[in-house]
C-alpha cells in the first residue's frame, strides 16, 4: 500500500491533469476556437513548470512521476504538432523534427525498459525545449486568437528556435541513453515487473 500511496502526489496529479487537457485542446483547435485552445495550452504549460518545481523542492519525486511527466509532455506536444500540421501544412518540415525526436525517445525508453534499465528522467534542457515549445505555440495562437494577427516570419523564427533546442536536447538525451544502455551500475537497473509482483505480494500479505 505504501508503494501506491507514495505515487499519489501533486506533481503526478498535475501530469495526469495535463493529459486530460489534451482532448479539450484538440476540440477547441479543430473548431478554430483559438482563444480557448490558447488558454488550455497556457494552463498545460504552466502546470508542466509547476510540477517539476514541487517535485524537487518538496521531495515528491517518484518512479511513476519520472514516467508520467515526460509522457504528458510528449502526448501534449504530439497533439499540438498534429493540429499545427493540419492547420499550416507549410510547417510540416519543422514539426517532422519534433515527431522524429519524440518517436526516437519513446523507442529508446522501451529499449531500456526491455533491458531492465532505468529510462532517463527529464533534464533541464528537455524542460527548456518543452517550455520553448509551449511559448512558441502560445504566442502564435494568442496573437491569432486575441488580436487576429498572423505573421509567417514570426512563426518560422519561433519554431526554428524551438527545433534548435529540441535537437540539442535530443543529442544530450541520446548520450545518456547510450551510456545507460551499456552501464552495469546498480542505480541504472530497474525491473518494473519485479516491483509490481512485490507490490501485489505485499497487498495480498
Amino acid at each position: 500500500m505504501r508503494d501506491i500511496n507514495k505515487n499519489i502526489t501533486v506533481p503526478n496529479a498535475l501530469s495526469v491533469f495535463r493529459i486530460l487537457l489534451i482532448p479539450p485542446f484538440v476540440l477547441y483547435f479543430l473548431a478554430q476556437q483559438w482563444r480557448a485552445a490558447g488558454v488550455v495550452l497556457v494552463v498545460s504549460g504552466l502546470t508542466d513548470l509547476v510540477d517539476g518545481y514541487i517535485a524537487r523542492h518538496f521531495n515528491q519525486i517518484t518512479e511513476l512521476g519520472k514516467l508520467l511527466d515526460p509522457l504528458a509532455d510528449k502526448l501534449t506536444q504530439a497533439a499540438v504538432a498534429v493540429c499545427m500540421a493540419i492547420a499550416e501544412p507549410v510547417l510540416v518540415p519543422f514539426l517532422a523534427v519534433f515527431v522524429i525526436k519524440e518517436t526516437s525517445m519513446i523507442i529508446a525508453a522501451c529499449v531500456l525498459l526491455k533491458r531492465k534499465k532505468r529510462p532517463t528522467a527529464a533534464k533541464w534542457y528537455g524542460k527548456v525545449a518543452t517550455t520553448m515549445f509551449y511559448i512558441s505555440f502560445a504566442v502564435i495562437y494568442v496573437l491569432k486568437g486575441f488580436f487576429e494577427y498572423e505573421n509567417f516570419y514570426l512563426t518560422i523564427t519561433l519554431l526554428s528556435a524551438t527545433v534548435g533546442m529540441m535537437v540539442y536536447a535530443f543529442l544530450r538525451y541520446f548520450k545518456i541513453f547510450w551510456t545507460t544502455l551499456h552501464s552495469e551500475d546498480p542505480k541504472d537497473i530497474v525491473d518494473l515487473e519485479l516491483k509490481a509482483r512485490r507490490t501485489i505480494s505485499r497487498k495480498q500479505g
